[in-house]
């Protein structure tokens, strides 16, 4: 039997924090299992926070500096972590802070240079997952599901409710995958409103009502209808779902209410592919009530919530393995998941 002990970060476009999880994953005769050794979230202060909400404007210059400073700021974030927690992992794989996504551009850049993270954690360093199969012709989104396929091929469906809702899932002897609609990203900034940083458990969109014309409006929106593989970025929501929201003279609560119900809907679309079966959800938007309760009146699947510490930690776990996975040889992108022209094994390594 082969183990590995490493530390997987993620930082998402819900601007909650940096997920930091150092990992053990164990392989015996081709079968994967992993344990989650310790976990934590780095909340990102108010000075962090604007500089990754303001970094699409800036001058390539500026976001060169902001590259760097993040690879620094997220490399001493993985040394503290170390010797709070007295792990002792081989390599740290990060996902960066993705700034732009436009793979019909051949265009993805997640922020926080490998260089400067090494630099400051000591330890080698696996980033920029995404840029191979971007350049294969792939989405380079979502990565996950390679995860999914060899860490949770129990469950039918995997979702991940994070800034952006995802999926996947095995069906006629191929994992698919794609991006389903944003989800906590847009929650959160409908949230920040009413002075807020997110809405606990729902309660603010619980008590809305749903405005049936802004339903109908996101519903119809072009990418629903778009074939998989697709992926979104916060250009899309920014572009096609923002001004959507802003249009409408409604309360945040009622905008919330309508936003989770359009999730809800996405989601169970997306999973009714498959034969009813379990669904594994994770992410942040996993803990929130009433967004599980809407996924849950339209779904056909029994739906599972793992323990605290998967939920919150699943993206960082998998980052994590798709590092072993790299630093093995073994492909970690799955051609079947974003449209590349082939299977690849992605990630810079930084020694």
């Amino acid at each position: 039997m082969e183990s590995n002990i490493a530390l997987g970060m993620m930082s998402g476009t819900s601007l909650d924090g940096l997920d930091i999880a150092c990992c053990r994953f164990d392989v015996d005769d081709g079968q994967w299992s992993y344990e989650i050794l310790s976990a934590e979230t780095i909340s990102y202060c108010d000075e962090w926070r604007e500089r990754l909400d303001q970094a699409p404007q800036l001058s390539g210059l500026e976001l060169a500096q902001l590259d760097a400073d993040f690879g620094m700021y997220t490399g001493e974030q993985a040394a503290q972590f170390i010797v709070r927690n007295k792990c002792k992992p081989l390599f740290v794989a990060s996902h960066g802070h993705t700034i732009f996504h436009q793979p019909k551009q051949r265009l993805t850049l997640q922020i926080g240079h490998g260089a400067s993270l090494a630099a400051a954690s000591g330890l080698k360093v696996i980033n920029d997952f995404r840029s191979l199969d971007v350049a294969l012709g792939g989405q380079g989104a979502p990565l996950v599901p390679i995860g999914d396929a060899l860490l949770f091929g129990q469950y039918g469906v995997c979702l991940n409710l994070g800034g952006f809702a995802n999926i996947s899932y095995q069906l006629h002897g191929q994992r698919l995958a794609s991006d389903v609609s944003p989800a906590n990203m847009a929650l959160n900034i409908l949230a920040r409103r009413t002075g807020r940083s997110f809405d606990k458990d729902g309660a603010l969109a619980a008590s809305g009502k749903v405005v049936p014309a802004l339903l109908a409006q996101l519903d119809a929106l072009p990418f629903y209808q778009q074939s998989a593989p697709k992926s979104l970025g916060r250009e899309w929501f920014e572009v096609q779902m923002l001004p959507l929201i802003n249009a409408q003279v409604a309360s945040p609560s009622d905008l919330l209410c309508t936003l989770t119900e359009h999730i809800a809907r996405q989601v169970a679309a997306a999973a009714d592919v498959v034969p009813s079966s379990t669904l594994l959800a994770t992410g942040g938007g996993a803990r929130n009530g009433f967004l599980m309760q809407r996924i849950g009146h339209y779904c056909r699947h029994s739906i599972i919530v793992p323990d605290p510490l998967l939920i919150d930690y699943k993206e960082a776990l998998v980052f994590a393995f798709l590092g072993v996975l790299r630093l093995r040889g073994n492909n970690n992108c799955l051609a079947s998941v974003t449209g590349a022209r082939t299977d690849s094994c992605g990630g810079s390594i930084w020694m």
